[in-house]
């Protein structure tokens, strides 16, 4: 057995735990290590959380994502882990210059990744080229340093594990100069050609080098078993084969055709193959059961799955774009199931080891490690192949979800094994008390581990199964692309690509036509260079971009055409605007299509009467129409919103924050729909103040497209306050109450109509000078809804069309029929209304009242005591417009109030004023 490091870092034997195998000593692993340098990693893992959850409004978010993991967490682990371990296998003590070297490393290395990723979020490309020379030099000085240790080290029995090392040093720093040359955003061949020399520089030679040669030694410490004979030569024979292969690839990305670096991927497989050997035989022998063990070989399982899809993507793709596409569509596949667990297993068990204090201590790290191993190794790596089905969107999003808690939950179950070890260590047990189980107590222990992980692996295929039914029940309709047929029609392929750039921007996309050969394959690139708007594409049977902020792009791989296809933005309202695309097939027969002209004719008519896969409305599906009735009674805690208008404030500066979300929400007893609010609340918050005050509103968007605010209050060029925002932006919005009234505010985002609709408005009054004191004071505002289907956003075909299936005060439909606003006899009561709109007029009436003040749009159209002038009956109002009516109510009753345009009343702008004595 080799000997024990003799750095600070080192165990003390007597602490060692009995578990431990030989092989634990051999790498020196053990107690005291200097646990700081993973600080970082939990850090970039936070902040890869806070981006899975912001990602819809945050530019380059996909490239975000992976390289949070990969360049931070992933690359900071190389370089301590690495390290770390070729000492141990060199048997090369540790010195304080050399820890105070690897921390200038560190970091060099984690500083240059902050950088790259301000440069890209930035577009400034010569911040990234500073990022990258940063994280480059750490990695060349890593390796030099490992190179020095090499040649000066005596001879050890696993010092081939550190050329795995040097090797995967040598080609970051290629990998990294490809990534900056992407970053100047440079046009195809080269740009598509570079990202896949990029990709497998980083993914397959950086980290996957890095990962196989640790593994030969760290799996069967992690199985508590010795190193099989063979195993060193095997990795000695893998790593030339896996360069050899690399380099193939490498070359073809940049030189030849897809299939050259297939033929290298090939080499790459056989060289794993080889070291898989001694692998799956330590696995036979000793089979993993708990975390970290299963982690590691799911972990190298994805890695071998996406190395063979990758190949045959590689050789069955007619360009480097093509190969690119679907190289891209495996790459979360390779982060999340490959680099993330693999890291995540290696850390749950190193982690409790070199943390030290003794088996009981290890022991209890070891136990939170493990915690809900089973459930979170599911949800991870089902959930994960169900994202890379050809599933609707949102089963997607549900199961990447899933797949992210499984991950996130290492961070919480990390904090909890530092707790529990220090907690161990500060309290030991006595060893001469403690008994040591007999053999039936273990087996019938480990029966009941075997069933609890059974249940707990039953509780996360449950839940993925759960996420598929919801995403299925959200949006049906999506189904039906996804087992539609392709668009070849049933067309002979003519083995050429047609390759189209288009642009979305202002509500159109350009061009907003493409002429495709018959059977030529068609691959849409999308970019969105709106400055403010979020935008997509799909296509009829499926093809989807998914939502791009500004400055974002995709690659639509549609496939073989056959026939004409028609394409939209699913934003809502954006295809009523304008944002339409068609594909048209060029050089088709009449047998074209596949089912002739007539089911041609078919379908034009089902598109034509909004049967696509993807409807307006953006889900699909039955209207929430449907279910609506009006006359249907809410439950017993049913609560109006408090339609209360507190009175105007002493402050003359009035600042609050509107924060936009996407909330589903009832509008009507039993009818949901998916809104977009300010501060969650249809209508948004009412502000009050008097004429001088000045109002500074901040705006945050935290919903999954542009949304903007127009204050009719404040007298300003819209240019900037008024602009749209993108998602996760904010603006702030200062105007000064120069006149009295009742003002509307609204998202002012194209289309206006349906952001309105959806529940983008409020009102802001302005009390006249002198307004009189009432004893109540109520606000009404009145809109419309146009249904889309239960849970889904506005119908904006509605909209187009002013079919409004319900209109409403204060955004639910007859809740003050349920829980009436009240007053008492001989009261003065004041009630504001604001017409929200989009489109209807409001006439607003209380029936047995009449109104002895109207107030309505700035000026007193009847003021109390002018008895000559009689009395007003109707506020009439149209859509933006507001002011008040104040009366007092002669007798006890119950008074309805309604828009007196009585088809409208009947669809729910109708409610009661429950009056006492």
């Amino acid at each position: 057995m080799s000997p024990q490091l003799s750095s600070p870092g080192d165990r003390n034997p007597r602490e060692t735990d009995p578990r431990e195998t030989d092989r634990d000593a051999e790498l020196g692993i053990g107690r005291g290590r200097w646990i700081v340098r993973d600080i970082p990693v939990v850090i970039w893992l936070v902040f890869l959380l806070i981006v899975v959850g912001a990602h819809p409004g945050l530019p380059v978010a996909r490239w975000l994502m992976i390289h949070l993991l990969v360049l931070g967490a992933v690359s900071h682990s190389i370089l301590v882990w690495s390290q770390y371990f070729a000492q141990a296998l060199l048997h090369t003590p540790t010195s304080p210059d050399d820890r105070r070297s690897q921390s200038i490393r560190l970091g060099l290395i984690n500083t240059g990744t902050l950088v790259v990723i301000i440069g890209m979020m930035t577009t400034v490309w010569a911040i990234v080229i500073i990022g990258a020379a940063a994280v480059a030099a750490a990695v060349i000085w890593h390796g030099a340093d490992l190179w020095t240790k090499v040649r000066h080290a005596l001879a050890s029995r696993f010092a081939g594990t550190v050329h795995y090392y040097l090797a995967a040093a040598a080609i970051l720093p290629v990998g990294v100069t490809f990534g900056v040359i992407l970053a100047r955003d440079i046009a195809d061949p080269w740009y598509s050609r570079l990202l896949a020399a990029h990709a497998l520089l980083n993914l397959l030679g950086w980290v996957g080098l890095t990962v196989i040669g640790t593994l030969m030694t760290l799996w069967p410490t992690m199985l508590r078993t010795k190193i099989i004979p063979g195993a060193e030569a095997a990795a000695r024979r893998g790593l030339p084969l896996l360069l050899i292969g690399l380099a193939i690839a490498l070359a073809a990305s940049l030189l030849s055709q897809p299939w050259a670096a297939g033929i290298g991927l090939l080499g790459y497989l056989g060289g794993i193959g080889v070291i898989a050997v001694p692998f799956v035989r330590v696995g036979m022998a000793k089979p993993p059961r708990e975390y970290p063990t299963y982690s590691a070989a799911a972990a190298m399982s994805w890695l071998v799955i996406c190395l063979i899809a990758t190949t045959w993507v590689f050789f069955t793709s007619a360009d480097w774009a093509a190969a690119t596409s679907g190289f891209t569509w495996l790459t979360p596949a390779l982060a999340a199931g490959f680099a993330a667990q693999i890291l995540f297993g290696a850390l749950s068990y190193l982690l409790p080891v070199v943390l030290g204090g003794g088996p009981a201590a290890v022991r209890a790290a070891n136990q939170e490690f493990n915690r809900l191993a089973a459930f979170r190794l599911t949800i991870i790596n089902l959930g994960l192949a169900v994202c890379l089905l050809p599933v609707p969107s949102w089963v997607r999003v549900l199961c990447s979800g899933l797949v992210a808690l499984g991950l996130a939950l290492f961070l919480p179950f990390l904090f909890r094994g530092l707790r529990a070890s220090r907690r161990a260590k500060a309290n030991p047990p006595d060893a001469k008390r403690q008994k040591r189980p007999t053999r039936e107590e273990r087996a019938a222990a480990k029966k009941l581990e075997d069933r609890r992980a059974l249940a707990s692996a039953a509780s996360g295929m449950a839940l993925v199964l759960l996420a598929v039914a919801g995403g299925v029940a959200i949006d049906p309709a999506a189904t039906t692309a996804v087992t539609a047929g392709s668009a070849s029609a049933g067309v002979t392929p003519t083995g050429e690509t047609t390759r189209v750039s288009v642009e979305a921007k202002d509500m159109r996309f350009t061009p907003a036509t493409v002429d495709v050969p018959v059977g030529n394959r068609l691959i849409i690139d999308v970019k969105n260079t709106d400055d403010q708007d979020v935008h997509d594409l799909v296509l009829e049977g499926g093809a989807d971009s998914g939502r791009l902020s500004p400055g974002e792009s995709a690659t639509l791989d549609v496939g073989v055409v056959g026939e004409d296809l028609d394409g939209w933005c699913s934003i809502a309202g954006h295809r009523q605007m304008g944002m339409v695309f068609a594909v048209n097939v060029t050089g088709a027969g009449p047998e074209a299509g596949g089912q002739g002209s007539d089911a041609a004719a078919g379908h034009d008519e089902g598109m034509d009467n909004g049967a696509s896969g993807h409807s307006a409305a953006g889900d699909g599906g039955d209207s929430a129409a449907d279910d609506l009735d009006f006359m249907a009674e809410p439950g017993a805690d049913f609560a109006a919103r408090d339609a209360t208008l507190p009175p105007a404030d002493e402050a003359t500066t009035h600042r609050k924050t509107f924060t936009v979300s996407e909330v589903e929400r009832e509008v009507a007893v039993g009818v949901k729909q998916k809104l977009w609010l300010f501060n969650g609340t249809m209508p948004g918050p009412t502000l009050r103040g008097k004429v001088g005050d000045t109002f500074v509103i901040t705006l945050v968007n935290d919903g999954s497209m542009g949304h903007s605010i127009d204050f009719h209050a404040g007298e300003l060029a819209p240019d900037q306050p008024m602009r749209t925002i993108a998602p996760g932006e904010s603006l702030t919005y200062e105007f000064t109450a120069t006149h009295s009234g009742a003002w509307l505010y609204h998202c002012a985002t194209m289309p206006m109509s349906s952001h309105i609709a959806n529940g983008m408005f409020g009102a802001v009054i302005i009390d006249p000078p002198n307004l009189p004191d009432v004893d109540r004071e109520y606000f009404m505002v009145q809109s419309e809804l146009y249904l889309g289907p239960q849970g889904g956003v506005v119908d904006a075909d509605k909209v187009a069309r002013e079919e409004a299936d319900a209109v409403v005060f204060n955004g639910f439909a007859n809740q003050y029929d349920h829980d009436p606003i009240r007053a008492k006899v001989g009261e003065r009561v004041r009630i504001w209304v604001v017409d929200a709109g989009p489109n209807r007029p409001s006439a607003f009436h209380i029936i047995g009242g009449q109104f002895d003040t109207v107030f309505k749009e700035g000026a007193y159209r009847l003021k109390r005591g002018n008895a000559e002038k009689g009395a007003s009956q109707t506020l009439d109002l149209a859509a933006s417009q507001g002011g008040f009516v104040e009366l007092e109510f002669a007798e006890a009753g119950h008074y309805p109030f309604v828009n007196h345009s009585m088809v409208d009343a009947e669809r729910g702008a109708h409610g009661v004023v429950e009056v006492t004595d």
